[in-house]
């Protein structure tokens, strides 16, 4: 079983109970999910578990009374405040850093070692200093226990050299120490985009976030001269030079917090049960494909952090009105990285939905988000149900954060999700696949 995934959690609903068009709500119990997810029978779908609990209805009222004090941050310019607030290192310095170093071969190997150990695990193409210092060539979701075997770590290296530094420096400047155990506590990074297309050999130009949304900045390029000494020259660099020799970007983390999903990794039809063919008794929904047509962030922030979000009725059956009290609404809610290398092109993913999707499901609400981080806000939306040939709406609240990109946010509607069985949809700049499997 796979480790518990990190989510965003839906709050609150409440559920209308009536005839719709007449306004009969009622408000339903606080509703509060908790997500993960493992490799089922299903042949690899991703199954969004989800365990429930629900509190009385003061802690309904508590929460709208709490929620109506919050001041909502959606400034896009702002930089998102560092939890680790205090002593700070500026990401052009260690990027000054790293390019004043004698870097070899094997440093630079260490560190696609652990950049494509990130992007294995879900995340981005990323190096945090907490690995670097503490477990060389770990990847942003493996182990901090136990790190790769290095003759001479990269660590080693950048530990030598302030060393060395600190003995020019002038009295008050930071020590090493001090520097080291500021880099492990932060969330600053080596972000090596399109790291797939190195060739082992090139070493790479060194650069920062401006943090400014341009474009553009200054790299650290290591020149060998003819007498074999090193130099380094200041060149300009952007997202195409990235994409043709290697470029260590200095960044902030933003998704290590979290447990991404990671990409299907195979092709092999489904042939366990319940896929085999055969009387159906249910169909469940499953997202078989992503593909993002464009990014959006600044290129050096790294990937799009994208959050599927859909609430529904899972096995709804009821057949009179007192039998919808028996059901709770829940949330699925998930977050999928695409690289910038991965833009543009079809990501298989067979993630489960939702688990059972019955006939008197008429639709779900569905949303995609970028994440961008600010205050925690909601998005209100409806589910419909039909019970004895009348439609139900049952309301709730899907999370999502105030300077979040919304992508989009609408209804998937049981009728469509038929017509378009296994089609991509659009679905603002993403196209997702759904398949409608029938067990």
């Amino acid at each position: 079983m796979s480790k518990p995934i990190g989510l965003k959690i839906n709050f609150w609903y409440k559920i209308a109970l009536g005839d719709v068009s007449k306004g009969d709500f009622y408000f339903y119990p606080y509703t509060f999910s908790v997500h993960g997810y493992f490799s089922g029978p299903l042949h690899q779908l991703k199954i969004m578990h989800m365990k429930k609990v629900n509190f009385k209805l003061a802690m309904l009222l508590f929460s709208a009374v709490f929620a109506s004090c919050e001041i909502v941050d959606n400034d896009l310019m702002k930089p998102v405040e560092d939890p680790n607030d205090g002593a700070q290192i500026a990401l052009k310095e260690v990027a000054s850093v790293l390019a004043d170093i004698p870097l070899q071969k094997a440093h630079v190997h260490e560190v696609f070692d652990a950049v494509s150990a990130s992007a294995a695990n879900g995340y981005d193409e990323e190096y945090t200093m907490k690995h670097l210092f503490s477990t060389p060539g770990v990847g942003v979701g493996g182990t901090l226990t136990k790190g790769n075997s290095f003759a001479n770590p990269l660590k080693d290296l950048i530990k030598e050299h302030l060393k060395s530094a600190s003995m020019t420096k002038s009295e008050g400047g930071m020590d090493p120490e001090t520097f080291i155990q500021i880099l492990m506590d932060s969330d600053i990074q080596i972000y090596w985009p399109y790291s797939e297309n190195w060739d082992g050999e090139t070493f790479p130009i060194i650069t920062f976030d401006p943090e400014n949304g341009k474009d553009t900045n200054d790299g650290y390029e290591m020149l060998v001269n003819a007498d074999g000494s090193r130099s380094v020259r200041t060149v300009a660099v952007d997202e195409e030079t990235a994409m043709h020799r290697p470029v260590w970007v200095i960044n902030r983390n933003t998704d290590a917090g979290y447990t991404p999903l990671t990409l299907a990794q195979t092709d092999e039809p489904c042939t366990k049960a319940p896929c085999t063919k055969g009387e159906s008794i249910g169909r469940s929904l499953i997202l078989k494909e992503i593909m993002a047509n464009r990014n959006y962030d600044n290129w050096f922030a790294g990937a799009s952090e994208f959050w599927i979000k859909i609430g529904s009725v899972e096995d709804f059956t009821a057949v009179t009105e007192a039998e919808m009290y028996l059901y709770n609404p829940s949330v699925t809610d998930f977050m999928v990285v695409m690289k910038r290398g991965q833009i543009g092109k079809p990501m298989k993913m067979d993630v489960l939905l939702v688990s059972n999707w019955t006939d008197q499901m008429v639709n779900s609400a569905f949303m995609i988000t970028e994440d961008d981080g600010g205050t925690r806000t909601e998005w209100e939306c409806t589910a419909l149900v039909r019970v004895e040939s009348k439609s139900y709406g049952i309301e709730m609240k899907l999370p999502l954060n105030s300077r979040d990109d919304i992508v989009w946010r609408g209804q998937l509607a049981s009728k469509w999700l038929e017509a378009n069985n296994g089609k991509a949809g659009h679905f603002g700049d993403v196209d997702v696949t759904f398949e409608v499997l029938e067990y």
